[in-house]
């Protein structure tokens, strides 16, 4: 029995330094893997979101207090360069300064580069970097806390830009099955 013992001590000890190579090797882990799939899938809806809303529609705002659809795209698009940059220690894009008022497609082109910024960004993210401090929306962050944040921010404004499309009589895209 005791040998036993130490046979699943020694095995057990190979599978975590085994891990800690991988992680130190840059190989991507299970939290960075998720979260490239969960950017991929909000990105599409984001985006789809955005493509539904019929242009005239992009000045609405349900109060005054709330931002418009443009406002929305643009804050976007803004949020997720400085998010994904600080994740990948990368320089966001020069992009030429937009306002709500400009055109549909160049504010829906904005938040589609803004997206493959973050593509090209978060492909090279691994585990083994999640401790790291990185620049965050309010000081110093972790990349790991970073994620949280960019989860919650593309989540949070996807649930605004649908309920603006049903108030406008149009179907959101995750409730048409697009998702």
């Amino acid at each position: 029995m005791r040998r036993l013992t130490q046979h699943i001590a020694l095995l057990s000890g190979l599978v975590i330094i085994h891990q800690a190579a991988r992680a130190q090797q840059g190989t991507p882990g299970p939290v960075t893997t998720a979260f490239r799939a969960d950017a991929d899938r909000l990105s599409r809806n984001l985006l789809a979101a955005a493509d539904d809303m019929p242009p005239a529609k992009y000045q609405f705002k349900p109060t005054p207090a709330q931002m418009s659809v443009a406002e929305v795209v643009l804050h976007l698009a803004g949020d997720s360069e400085f998010g994904c940059a600080a994740l990948g220690a990368a320089k966001a894009p020069a992009e030429p300064k937009l306002t709500p008022a400009d055109s549909v497609p160049k504010l829906v082109a904005r938040l589609a580069r803004s997206f493959a910024f973050c593509r090209t960004v978060l492909a090279k993210l691994n585990d083994s970097e999640l401790g790291d401090k990185i620049p965050g929306y309010e000081g110093q962050t972790t990349r790991a806390a970073m994620i949280f944040e960019l989860h919650e921010d593309w989540a949070d404004h996807y649930s605004q830009l649908a309920n603006y499309l049903r108030l406008n009589g149009i179907l959101p895209p995750t409730a048409r099955g697009a998702h």
